[in-house]
């Protein structure tokens, strides 16, 4: 499912929404275990969980960028710097499994946004893949067929 892109006041929000036919905690587990969290985001790792807490991104060129944790309730909300934005995990449970809810608070659309909107995308996919203990065979070509969705939606969002 294609995130909706809003203009708000400060800027815009892009919001993923997914339901999970798994618990709460195994999700949770996902987004905060740093084993679990390298199957889907390598780049990625959770440091010390807990508002004022921090995550680190791995920027590939043996620099490290901290970011961090401006919102945490374990099982439920993990919010933390994304760049100049915010990314935000909101988990609940559901009949059948749990409602995960993805909102990057974009204060620029740049360049960029396409790229970190199909990534985000790609992400949750896998992350579905993992807990359904498939594989996720060719995430480039996802990552691809999604720049280009995610494209056209800040385009049309530029021009509107």
């Amino acid at each position: 499912m294609t995130a909706r892109l809003q203009k708000v006041p400060d800027g815009f929000t892009a919001t993923f929404d997914r339901h999970y036919k798994h618990t709460v905690d195994e999700v949770w587990a996902y987004l905060t275990d740093n084993e679990l969290l390298s199957k889907w985001f390598p780049e990625l790792r959770a440091g010390e969980l807990g508002t004022g807490g921090s995550m680190t991104f791995d920027m590939g060129d043996g620099t490290y960028e901290v970011m961090g944790i401006s919102d945490y309730e374990p099982a439920a909300v993990l919010e933390y710097a994304w760049g100049e934005d915010k990314i935000r995990f909101e988990l609940v449970a559901e009949p059948g499994g749990s409602s995960l809810r993805l909102i990057e608070t974009i204060s620029t659309i740049t360049d960029h946004t396409p790229r970190d909107l199909a990534g985000w995308h790609v992400c949750l996919d896998v992350i579905e893949a993992l807990l359904e203990g498939k594989g996720f065979v060719n995430r480039k070509h996802a990552w691809e067929e999604q720049y280009k969705v995610y494209s056209g939606l800040v385009e049309r969002m530029r021009n509107s």
